[in-house]
């Protein structure tokens, strides 16, 4: 008589069975897969190890697993750190002022674009705003440092010419935090466009003829059928950056920032560079970017888990 025990051990059997089928099946799909899944492992989660760095105290002679245990000294230490807490609200605030400024416009533009018939005008724009992605922040700073400069800046020569005192865009705390929100807006909106406009290719014409039937002007038809139809598109990539809200632009302040700036520009990721290769402090570094990425990860579950709360599609 066939037991219940021997039932679940016949199924178990069977799932192996299937599984082992489908992977035969389609194992030139597994091989594709496999140079991904190398790249993972051996860039993203094999470095991993080198956050207990955090909890030991790290000898470059000794290495990672010779070096010894200190538990939470570092993280103790860094709580009392008023260095720290001025770079972590510096972080903060550039990343408020990136989601709240950068995060819509890609959006309207794609939207604006979507509504564009002439189709030379439209690839014109496209290519003249998605143009500055594919320059580096290296050459974006000698370029910003050329146009912004103080004395011999295209800008403020203008600015002069009518009149007018110098700014001190890269110079002056007042303006510098909104002078990286501006250049980095000007450099990537095009590019993440790319990816509202793909999703606005996707929306189904019958509803917008739909929509003209039933009297609805353009702005209306925008509100009532194209942002409902990416809202799921908007929530992923709203979600994403909330979930990397601790990212303020490493390369871009690297590039324009100095000492006379530190007080409004320094944030997590520079203080992290200072302390870790220039003072040598490597398993204070370590617990500060360990901190930092337990922040993200906090800040991308509570996210995701409110927009699905509220009936909107999550990332998982």
């Amino acid at each position: 008589m066939e037991t219940p025990t021997t039932r679940l051990s016949v199924q178990i059997k069977r799932s192996k069975l299937d599984g082992v089928r489908r992977v035969i099946r389609y194992r030139n799909l597994y091989l594709m897969l496999l140079p991904a899944l190398a790249y993972y492992i051996i860039f993203h989660y094999y470095p991993m190890y080198g956050a207990t760095i955090a909890f030991k105290q790290f000898s470059i002679i000794k290495g990672i697993s010779d070096s010894p245990w200190v538990g939470l000294k570092h993280f103790e230490a860094l709580m009392k750190l008023d260095k720290f807490w001025e770079v972590f609200w510096n972080t903060i605030v550039i990343s408020l002022y990136r989601l709240f400024f950068g995060f819509p416009l890609p959006l309207i533009v794609a939207l604006l674009l979507n509504e564009v018939r002439k189709l030379i005008f439209k690839r014109t724009v496209q290519t003249i705003i998605y143009l500055p992605h594919f320059i580096s922040w290296v050459i974006m700073g000698g370029l910003l440092i050329n146009m912004l400069s103080t004395d011999t800046g295209v800008v403020n020569q203008f600015i002069r010419s009518l009149g007018g005192s110098s700014v001190g865009f890269l110079s002056d705390e007042s303006y510098f935090r909104s002078t990286l929100v501006g250049s980095m807006i000007w450099k990537e909106f095009g590019w993440n466009t790319i990816i509202y406009m793909a999703a606005l290719a996707g929306v189904n014409p019958s509803l917008y003829e739909a929509a003209w039937m039933d009297g609805a002007n353009r702005m209306q038809r925008i509100w009532h059928v194209t942002l409902p139809s990416i809202r799921a598109t908007i929530m992923i990539l709203l979600i994403l950056r909330i979930g990397s809200l601790m990212e303020a632009g490493f390369e871009q302040i690297f590039v324009l920032y100095h000492p006379g700036v530190y007080r409004v520009a320094d944030i997590i990721d520079t203080y992290v560079y200072r302390t870790g290769l220039a003072d040598g402090k490597f398993s204070l570094a370590a617990a500060i970017g360990l901190f930092k990425s337990i922040i993200n990860f906090i800040l991308l579950i509570l996210a995701n888990q409110l927009a699905r709360r509220k009936g909107n599609q999550g990332i998982f």
